[in-house]
């Protein structure tokens, strides 16, 4: 293996404009609406993180982003050109461990470029780059049932970094971690975006990942999903956990996100019954005045 001080390719950060998308399933006369007009940008070189109730529609709107699906109106554009297909300038990293039980942790990461048949001695490199980066290097000949949860998620993001895309989509990506990996992979994961500074687009319910990792937080209605509020978390990098803890600010941007989370909550409630309807209203108007 030769040395190489910096093996990275560039990277040339995207950004992706949803304007008016919305999306339905079903014969027309038992459409249900998933996302219902929905606008917002994920901007170049940030960490957006999008934030939600259970079952909002968030995943669909990854597939939307990742074209896997297309909207039912709408238009998701990336760096001004509309998306029609999968892409590798958007790649997405799942809640559920997408690794190749039948291939080492190497050969998982290698996988995308030895696919394209673009697997040259200086993808290699960055592969060996990565495999470092994530601390696997010891991990290189296991197979990922041998591998931890947290070390699948890191083989996960390498293998995703490899193909050097202009926007990474995570779609819960510790979800199902035990708390204490849970937060060493924010701190892990955090210290990767500020490395590189890529485009990250991150989906969670989680409101301390989502204050602890955004640069842009999108806080989403319930179903059929809109971007209630977008909230600029304008807290220091590089960040500890220890220190969000104590602070004033992320704590004002927590209780932000969460009452509008809990006004949702307490709408969906509501539907189907005119009394807890006007409970919520009452309630709300309370709360506002408050």
């Amino acid at each position: 293996m030769s040395a190489v001080l910096n093996p990275r390719p560039k990277i040339v950060p995207g950004e992706i404009v949803a304007e008016g998308v919305s999306k339905s399933y079903g014969a027309p006369q038992f459409r249900k609406e998933v996302v219902q007009n929905c606008s917002f940008t994920i901007e170049r070189a940030k960490l957006t993180v999008m934030v939600g109730p259970s079952g909002c529609g968030k995943s669909t709107l990854i597939r939307l982003l990742a074209g896997f699906e297309q909207p039912s109106a709408g238009r998701i554009v990336l760096d001004g050109a509309p998306l029609a297909e999968p892409s590798r300038d958007r790649l997405v990293v799942f809640q559920e461990t997408a690794l190749f039980p039948w291939m080492t942790t190497w050969d998982n990461i290698l996988y995308g470029p030895r696919a394209r048949g673009e697997l040259s001695r200086e993808t290699r490199e960055f592969g060996e780059f990565l495999l470092a980066k994530v601390g696997l290097q010891d991990f290189r000949d296991k197979y990922p049932g041998q591998l931890s949860g947290g070390m699948q998620r890191r083989a996960e993001l390498a293998r995703a970094m490899i193909n050097n895309p202009k926007v990474m989509i995570l779609d819960e990506p510790f979800r199902g971690l035990d708390a204490m990996t849970k937060e060493l992979m924010w701190e892990y994961y955090s210290r990767l975006y500020e490395e590189n500074r890529r485009t990250n687009f991150f989906v969670t319910t989680d409101i301390d990942e989502a204050v602890f990792l955004a640069d842009r937080m999108l806080v989403m209605s319930n179903i059929p999903t809109q971007v209630r509020a977008v909230i600029d978390v304008d807290l220091p990098r590089p960040r500890k956990l220890v220190d969000l803890v104590e602070s004033d600010r992320a704590n004002d941007i927590k209780k932000q996100a969460l009452s509008i989370l809990h006004a949702e909550a307490m709408r969906s409630f509501s539907r189907g019954s005119k009394a807890a309807a006007d409970f919520v209203d009452a309630y709300l108007k309370r709360a506002s005045r408050a």
